[in-house]
């Protein structure tokens, strides 16, 4: 699987503005599935399931890694092409539906977020030692709201694919090491009309 995919035609960025195919997307950047399971977990027919899946397949977005027989029966396993999706600059005329695909990606991955959290081991929320700063726990979980230009804000983002670059050369490094864990991050930061905790906001300017 590739890290990104650079989209090129405009039905594929039709293709992932749809929610049931930006669910069905993410579930396969995950892991190989076939239509039966992703009917089982996304609770729909397998024959609108089949449809979605014919339509990403179609549009270079998800591919047959594999097939099993069990009961008689083939089973096809499909995975997405890449980790992540990006347009390529011809498609930024199509602003609108560049904002949906994007949109309903980050819905999904909030979703897989929050499945992992549930399903987590307990200790991974344990407090390691007695600290009121964040920075010395053992997990991450905050929401920020700022004030920011433009400007400072892809700054921002750059830096942050530099840390994230960094990391993942350390996990790398670490493949296969016994005393090694897995870890999640999950970060989304997008413009917002208006603020979310305006009474914390204030208590904090008196």
């Amino acid at each position: 699987m590739k890290e990104m995919k650079t989209l090129t035609d405009y039905s594929q960025l039709k293709a992932i503005s749809d929610p049931i195919r930006a669910e069905i997307l993410m579930r396969l950047i995950e892991r190989p599935l076939t239509g039966k399971m992703l009917s089982d977990k996304i609770k729909m027919s397998r024959a609108n399931i089949h449809y979605h899946l014919k339509e990403l397949e179609k549009n270079h977005l998800i591919e047959l890694v594999r097939k099993e027989e069990k009961g008689g029966v083939i089973q096809k396993f499909y995975q997405s092409v890449a980790r992540g999706f990006t347009p390529s600059a011809d498609l930024l005329p199509y602003l609108s539906d560049v904002s949906e695909s994007a949109r309903q990606m980050l819905i999904q991955m909030n979703e897989s977020t929050k499945s992992a959290i549930l399903s987590a081991p307990e200790k991974s929320f344990e407090w390691q030692t007695a600290s009121e700063d964040p920075s010395d726990w053992n997990f991450v979980g905050s929401i920020w709201q700022l004030e920011l230009t433009e400007e400072d804000f892809q700054k921002w983002i750059k830096k942050y694919f530099t840390l994230m670059d960094e990391l993942r050369e350390i996990s790398r490094k670490t493949k296969n090491n016994p005393d090694a864990n897995y870890y999640l991050v999950s970060t989304m930061a997008f413009e917002i009309d208006e603020l979310m905790m305006e009474e914390n906001i204030k208590k904090e300017e008196k």
